[in-house]
């Protein structure tokens, strides 16, 4: 009989939680683990509400926990001692960060580059075992190139500086009926400003085929190669794997970028679930 696992990969708004029996498969969502804006306190609290319970009875013998924040040794420690308390009887406990999860998931045991787009943008080379090398992440104000974020501030600021051509201008208002105060208001004074410039990315998808939106992708994506995956000599010899809900709405620009680059792509996912649970299977 094989042991009872749970997996589970948490950003900052939502986690994704497996049950693993054997062949078994049980998946949950729970509100996002970020130990830079939870206490332990809180973290507990979260789980035994939402996790606890739809877990019942059953005895976990291993928990593998990826997610953001916890590259920070104390951010580690918070979450694992928050998990500790919630399943006392759990032996085994892994703590590691989202980027490890995602270069397990796209790479398994191989070596290759594992990249995430989503709100916001990171990349590994991986040797199979560990990550070996990581381009410098400067966050959502100085750097993120290729995520949401990103991608969301330039839709703004094509708005804001009436960029877009009137069809677009048109469009982007029926959508979000919003203002430059209110914009303004939202990225400067409010709380969580990447997340709302995330949102904007949105409107990209709703129009590809118009030659801004695809130059906004185009330009954003290539910006990401530029900036991290031409540092990585590896990238010229290994697959390079993307997750994230940017790289899965634009994978054909992500393919194509790899074709006139010359450079091997791997896999294209959504998010690292899928390939956590084959690699811990």
């Amino acid at each position: 009989m094989s042991s009872i696992k749970l997996i589970a990969d948490s950003g900052a708004t939502k986690a994704e939680w497996c049950l693993l029996k054997g062949k078994k498969k049980k998946i949950m969502f729970t509100q996002g683990i970020s130990p830079y804006l939870m206490t332990t306190e809180q973290i507990i609290k979260m789980l035994q509400k939402e996790l606890k319970q739809k877990l019942k009875t059953e005895k976990i013998a291993e928990i593998f926990f990826y997610g953001t924040g916890c590259s920070s040794p104390q951010n580690v420690r918070n979450v694992k001692k928050a998990l500790k308390e919630v399943f006392p009887a759990t032996k085994k406990i892994v703590v590691d960060h989202d980027l490890m999860g995602a270069a397990k998931a796209l790479c398994g045991n191989e070596k290759g580059v594992a990249c995430i787009l989503g709100t916001g943008s990171n990349s590994c080379y991986f040797n199979g075992t560990r990550i070996v090398k990581n381009s410098p992440g400067l966050g959502y104000v100085l750097g993120d190139e290729g995520s949401g974020a990103f991608l969301g501030r330039k839709v703004i600021q094509h708005f804001l500086y009436k960029t877009f051509d009137e069809e677009l201008m048109a469009r982007f208002q029926a959508k979000y009926n919003t203002d430059r105060l209110e914009i303004l208001d939202h990225v400067y004074r409010q709380p969580l400003p990447n997340r709302y410039m995330a949102s904007f990315a949105l409107f990209l998808t709703e129009n590809r085929g118009h030659y801004m939106v695809e130059n906004i992708i185009e330009d954003s994506l290539n910006d990401f190669f530029y900036n991290h995956l031409y540092k990585y000599r590896e990238s010229w010899l290994y697959p390079l794997h993307f997750t994230g809900g940017v790289a899965y709405a634009f994978r054909d620009v992500l393919k194509s970028l790899c074709h006139s680059y010359e450079l091997q792509l791997g896999k294209i996912i959504k998010n690292p679930m899928q390939g956590l649970i084959e690699y811990h299977s």
